[in-house]
């Protein structure tokens, strides 16, 4: 059973002592282990808020003529309630670790939320996210404890994903691996639904700049992607195509870069100007193509 408001969930709890007993021991990258459990905390704070938002949207009956059945719209509500139970579970480990929680932030929900049909698609989006962010964040933890509390909660996210997609139509395992992103890129995903923080609420990470494509709907294997400016970003080379099998890269030429064989699942698209996929040798992104 998960755990309630008021109650603790072990590895949490194990992570509230872990966290304490080593808060100023900077992880590789410069973030602490408080400083992972708050950014895991601003991800679960726009999760939570996106459910619970669209939930109050849209009646089970705008799901419904999707095609979802009614027991599939219930299980997808309770994908929402297991998100506030992680941020409530997030909060009592940062708090018993002596530090003070980032609160929830003001979103920008209006094409997310344009339909219940958006809703769906953009949840399937997030939880994926949601997963590459454990796993990025993962060797950059200290504590064993407040690895095993994440890994708790990678695994739940795992299993979101895989409903929605296939309450989506899609494969619910598209590949034997999940990608992995680092802080700065599952930053660069949340961003472009932030609107403001709370003062004290703003994670120390620069996002990159957002990529913009003038056919993302021509998101497909085989197909060429244009850049919206050829120009932009400065100095691209490469667009960088991050799957589960590994990071492809295609030349930018005339502004276009094709979307090559062999991804499937969420891909995640960057501009580099070198075939490496590191915070110093990416220009823009990611972006989340949906191959299959």
């Amino acid at each position: 059973m998960p755990p309630t408001i008021t109650e603790k969930a072990e590895p949490a709890a194990k992570a509230e002592a872990s966290a304490a007993a080593s808060p100023a021991a900077a992880a590789a990258g410069g973030l602490t282990d408080v400083d992972i459990l708050n950014f895991a905390l601003t991800a679960e704070h726009l999760e939570s808020k996106f459910y619970s938002m669209g939930f109050a949207k849209f009646p089970m009956s705008d799901f419904m003529a999707l095609g979802l059945s009614e027991a599939q719209v219930k299980s997808l509500m309770m994908v929402g309630q297991t998100e506030a139970t992680h941020v409530t579970t997030l909060q009592s480990a940062i708090t018993g670790a002596g530090a003070k929680p980032v609160e929830p932030c003001e979103y920008n929900f209006d094409a997310a939320l344009a339909s219940a049909d958006a809703m769906v698609k953009t949840a399937r989006v997030l939880e994926a996210v949601g997963i590459s962010a454990y796993l990025g964040a993962a060797p950059l933890v200290n504590s064993s404890d407040v690895l095993a509390a994440a890994g708790s909660i990678v695994t739940v996210e795992a299993r979101h994903q895989a409903f929605i997609r296939i309450a989506a139509g899609a494969e619910p395992v598209p590949a034997a691996f999940d990608v992995a992103l680092g802080p700065r890129a599952v930053f660069t995903l949340a961003a472009q639904f932030i609107k403001s923080c709370p003062q004290g609420s703003n994670l120390n990470i620069q996002p990159f700049p957002s990529i913009a494509l003038q056919n993302p709907e021509q998101a497909t294997i085989g197909q060429n992607l244009k850049l919206a400016d050829p120009a932009q970003p400065s100095g691209a080379m490469f667009c960088a195509f991050v799957a589960p099998t590994g990071a492809q890269f295609t030349d930018i030429t005339d502004g276009n870069c094709k979307v090559p064989d062999g991804i499937s699942g969420e891909v995640y698209m960057m501009i580099t100007k070198s075939k490496a996929i590191t915070d110093a040798e990416v220009l823009a992104g990611p972006a989340v193509l949906q191959p299959s």
